[in-house]
């Protein structure tokens, strides 16, 4: 079963109310990267290939941070600070907002007892402009029964751990 939005706000920091949904916590956008250098995947271990944060744009009218983003495959960061409680698993989707300007936000299963800002893979199909602070993806919970919780690599990844 999947949980309500405000049972989720309570596992995500640094949230406004816009951002309770029904059924979920919409995440927003932090930083947007590019990898410049492959990756490796192997049977005992892995390596992130080297990436670069692009710099964002000021519009003159606007004080929006902005992204101008051409065709192509980006690594975006979350502003927010998740944790998945036990007895849980998150699920990241796409806000359809994202999907109506050619874009796909990709990402994977969240376990239980991660913590941290995470990360998805933006696939940009179409010019599009992205302010840093929108609402780009949506967290939601469902409960779950697991063997143990998430001890891995990538446990507190972007932030201090004197958030924890």
């Amino acid at each position: 079963m999947f949980e309500s939005g405000s049972f989720v706000a309570d596992h995500v920091t640094d949230t406004d109310p816009e951002q309770v949904q029904p059924n979920g916590v919409d995440l927003t956008l932090e930083r947007v990267y590019e990898q410049r250098e492959p990756g490796r995947i192997g049977r005992e271990g892995k390596e992130v290939g080297e990436r670069r944060e692009l710099e964002t744009e000021q519009v003159a009218d606007d004080a929006a941070e902005t992204y101008y983003l051409t065709p192509g495959g980006y690594v975006v960061q979350y502003a927010e600070t998740v944790a998945i409680p036990e007895g849980h698993v998150g699920f990241i989707y796409p806000r359809s907002s994202l999907m109506r300007n050619s874009c796909m936000l990709n990402t994977a299963v969240w376990d239980a007892g991660y913590e941290g800002k995470g990360e998805g893979l933006l696939e940009v199909h179409h010019d599009v402009a992205l302010e840093r602070g929108a609402r780009i993806a949506q967290l939601v919970l469902a409960e779950a029964d697991h063997d143990g919780t998430y001890a891995g690599s990538y446990q507190g990844e972007n932030v201090g751990l004197d958030e924890f």
